[in-house]
């Protein structure tokens, strides 16, 4: 406990940097806000082991479908949010209606292969710097080089850029534009659609975990069934909390959230992003452009990879914190570091995650590139292309859905022949029952 609490002193000083540091530093309250969007994003993340890539994983690994489930709610929160805020005049907000094409599916299909290699997603390789460095840094390289590497294509191709299906107002489907004719500007038909599909999609997933408990293949994710024990633990104790107690220090900063609690956080911040700058979260493109600026500093001209990636040149020579999504993303990496330092975690979280072996190293290369790649073709990545676009009832998110977790149920199997199930890869990715802070993400 002493231990603890010292990590969580610490944690409490490094927030106070962070706060007075982005206010006296940031350029703007824009780029301020983002500051503290991206950590309680990130601080959500870690706290409630909340992944996107995990939906996947633990569903095929485990059979089980919480996280799944979770997502779907959170989704339907989301989507009502944005109803409100786009109901009078959809046009005032910058709504993520994504094409339908070629390049949806095939990089909803290769981003689910790499987060299976890679255990993590685009916004979960941001926490995974601190709670797997290892996985999380050679994630990160390659997914900027894949990126990096798919800028042209998502410039020039038509099969990447033109959608296939267009509902009037859009280059994709607009779910309102379907349903003028229900009184609500269409809103009240699409949040129709999207209570079928999620509601859907939870009693498939019900369905799929009971099969595999009656096949006798289904085992408890770690962190789930803790996050569940703490819980119950917490609603029995609630009444005897004292306020200044070790009780309370414990459910305030150390116990982990629920999923459901972190999907309630991450809708709030969400709702937030909505509200502040009429878009939603994504987090792909900025990990092209930072290997842009790597290979900028190795003396290759601006100019030249402006003309590579067909971008400006500002992308690689402006500030970093001057941009709105960097400040985001590296506050996402702070955001977590914050919340495990409040655990008492962080020290053995970086330490664990320094293990893994020369397969395991190329496996996570593999799927960072996969990952990075995909993203260039299908408009986004796991939020990009999925969370923000089915929240803002664009039908792609839905299509880009099924091929990402299709995707991820490949990957893990070409995984499960790469690594022969053995024993050894399953405990250095802390996805077993052995470990002790396991983490299927």
């Amino acid at each position: 406990m002493l231990k603890t609490k010292k990590e969580f002193i610490i944690g409490v000083a490094f927030l106070a940097v962070l706060l007075i540091g982005g206010s006296l530093f940031l350029d703007s309250s824009a780029l301020m806000f983002r500051l503290i969007i991206g950590l309680v994003l990130g601080y959500a993340l870690v706290r409630s082991a909340f992944g996107f890539a995990g939906a996947a994983n633990r569903a095929y690994v485990k059979g089980s479908t919480k996280l799944f489930q979770t997502l779907m709610w959170l989704f339907l929160g989301s989507a009502v949010i944005t109803a409100a805020f786009a109901f009078n005049d959809p046009t005032k907000i910058g709504l993520w209606i994504n094409p339908i094409n070629l390049g949806l599916i095939i990089g909803g299909l290769i981003f689910g292969i790499g987060m299976a290699f890679s255990m993590c997603c685009a916004s979960g390789m941001m926490t995974d710097l601190v709670e797997g460095p290892t996985r999380g840094l050679i994630t990160l390289l390659f997914f900027g080089i894949g990126t990096f590497v798919g800028f042209p294509l998502a410039k020039t191709q038509s099969w990447v850029t033109d959608s296939w299906f267009t509902s009037g107002t859009s280059n994709g489907v607009f779910l309102p534009d379907l349903f003028k004719w229900d009184g609500m500007n269409g809103f009240l038909g699409a949040m129709i659609v999207t209570a079928i599909l999620c509601l859907g999609f939870i009693g498939f997933a019900k369905w799929y975990e009971k099969r595999r408990r009656d096949a006798g293949t289904y085992s408890e994710v770690p962190s789930e069934a803790h996050q569940e024990k703490i819980a119950a633990e917490m609603r029995a104790n609630e009444a005897k909390l004292k306020v200044f107690s070790e009780g309370t220090f414990n459910k305030l900063f150390v116990n982990p959230w629920t999923l459901g609690t972190g999907a309630v956080v991450i809708m709030v911040a969400f709702a937030l992003l909505m509200g502040v700058t009429n878009g939603g979260w994504g987090a792909s493109t900025p990990y092209g452009w930072w290997f842009g600026r790597v290979l900028h500093m190795f003396g290759v001209p601006a100019s030249s990879l402006a003309e590579y990636t067909m971008l400006n040149e500002t992308a690689f020579t402006a500030p970093f914190f001057s941009n709105s999504m960097n400040v985001q993303n590296i506050s996402i990496i702070l955001g977590a570091t914050i919340a495990l330092l409040f655990s008492g975690k962080l020290i053995v979280s970086i330490k664990n995650g320094l293990k893994a072996t020369w397969l395991e190293m190329l496996t996570y290369a593999v799927g960072g590139f996969l990952m990075g790649f995909g993203t260039r073709l299908s408009s986004g990545c796991n939020v990009g292309a999925m969370y923000t676009p089915i929240a803002n009832f664009s039908v792609s998110g839905w299509l880009y859905m099924v091929m990402l977790f299709g995707g991820g149920i490949l990957g893990n199997m070409i995984k499960d022949v790469i690594f022969k199930k053995s024993a050894k890869s399953c405990c250095s990715c802390n996805s077993c029952d052995s470990c002790d802070d396991a983490k299927i993400d």
